[in-house]
């Protein structure tokens, strides 16, 4: 007669709706991509196991082909480790000085294959001494056992071993709820292999929930980094903290960026003369201008002050093209800023705009105490195109002469026209300029 296997549906719909549930909260990670395949691969296990294999055996008796029916477990302890692997990936190198790890997970994989080759080559030892035995503790001591459960077994606690190593170099800490989640629920979950059939759904649910609990946690946390990011960062950032974490994407670096500052002409007196809240509508209008155009080509926005923003290209996301970018920020900053003032400026209140751009290696990252942190970047770049900002007339864009070095392309460098070299405040020799034609 055979069992109830309601049970086993209803933990196998947990584990794909589990996998569906994680993939559509965070399709754009990697590794949430490998977890819920390693959850779907779970749930298809005990749902073709109960629902396929054990009444076609209860009936028939193990087939020649009857091996098939591992390759969703071994699916799950694959994509299992191919998890950890990208996590591993989104901790920085130098804190990952062995790549040990990396080998244990690739040798875990590998011998989950040596348990869907055994089933393919055992498929009646495997029926009757491992998946759901009915011989009770005594299948323990078998042969027959021990050739299906040895392999998983080693791949679980190399697994488990490579995972140990990675919470010892601290990585991210939303990533490091789930990884605890594992260690602690992959081995309840493996038992359902092994368990009676009655008892099997009971260890793979607990399995299960304790991950639950750490996907919960995990999302909980990068929610809270979203939104965070989504008011201080450029959209691309939220995505890279997505897929290497946010030690790894805001960790200190230096690096060649482009730097562009822009701020309004006359906004002082302009200010003074107008309505505070007219001020504030007009400022808004400005900062979402600005940041519409940072957006477009990857551009961060760094500081927000008064009617003056600065902007890093390259950082915290890196861009080869950091200078052709920064140009044409710029460019369309102009565009903007000249149909805004005009618009905004009254009889005898003018308002215009002027931009610099700047580039050269900086040290970006994070500062700050435990109330308050700030993406900042510090070099001589940053100060020049705050500098040539400063300097720009209205509608005009003031560039460095390293900007123009890095355009390769000549019909971008002949919109760049020399203009005079000009003395600034930090700077102890006249530093040579160009001015960005209309183009």
């Amino acid at each position: 007669m055979l069992s109830d296997t309601r049970p086993q549906v209803i933990v196998a719909l947990l584990a794909v709706g589990m996998a569906l549930a994680f993939i559509l909260a965070d399709r754009k990670s990697p590794t949430s991509r490998a977890l819920a395949l390693f959850l779907t691969g779970v749930g298809l296990s005990i749902g073709i196991g109960s629902q396929v294999a054990y009444p076609l055996h209860a009936r028939l008796g193990p087939q020649w082909w009857s091996g098939v029916f591992g390759i969703p477990e071994t699916l799950a302890f694959v994509f299992a480790y191919e998890w950890i692997l990208r996590v591993r990936r989104t901790v920085p190198t130098r804190d990952l000085k062995t790549r040990f790890g990396d080998r244990q997970l690739r040798v875990a994989q590998g011998l989950a294959l040596v348990y869907l080759v055994m089933s393919l080559l055992f498929p009646v030892e495997r029926s009757h001494y491992f998946v759901n035995p009915e011989g009770g503790l005594d299948t323990l001591k078998t042969v027959q056992f021990w050739m299906f459960a040895a392999p998983l077994a080693l791949s679980l606690v190399l697994g488990i071993g490579s995972v140990l190593l990675l919470l010892n170099r601290r990585p991210d800490k939303a990533e490091k709820i789930r990884l605890v989640a594992f260690i602690v629920g992959a081995p309840i979950m493996a038992l359902g292999l092994v368990l009676p059939i009655e008892m099997a759904p009971i260890g793979t649910a607990i399995g299960l929930l304790i991950f639950l609990i750490g996907g919960v946690q995990y999302h909980v946390i990068q929610g809270s980094r979203a939104q965070f990011l989504s008011r201080f960062l450029a959209p691309q950032v939220a995505e890279l903290v997505r897929e290497k974490g946010l030690r790894s994407a805001t960790q200190e670096q230096t690096l060649e960026i482009s730097v562009v500052c822009c701020d309004l002409r006359g906004f002082t007196a302009f200010s003074a003369a107008t309505e505070s809240q007219a001020v504030i509508r007009i400022l808004r209008e400005y900062y979402d201008a600005v940041g519409a155009a940072a957006a477009a080509v990857g551009g961060t926005i760094k500081d927000q002050a008064g009617d003056g923003v600065l902007i890093l290209i390259g950082a915290p996301i890196g861009f080869a093209d950091h200078a052709p970018r920064a140009l044409d920020l710029a460019a369309r900053i102009r565009g903007e800023g000249r149909s805004l003032t005009e618009r905004w400026s009254r009889h005898g209140q003018r308002l215009g705009i002027g931009v610099g751009v700047a580039s050269g290696y900086a040290t970006v990252g994070v500062i700050g105490g435990a109330s308050r942190l700030e993406y900042t970047a510090v070099g001589p770049a940053v100060n020049l195109a705050s500098r040539l900002c400063a300097e720009a007339a209205h509608g005009e864009v003031l560039v460095d002469a390293r900007t123009r070095e890095l355009i390769a392309d000549e019909q971008h460098r002949a919109r760049l026209l020399s203009a005079d070299a000009l003395s600034l405040k930090g700077f102890a020799e006249p530093v040579a300029s160009f001015t960005l034609a209309a183009g």
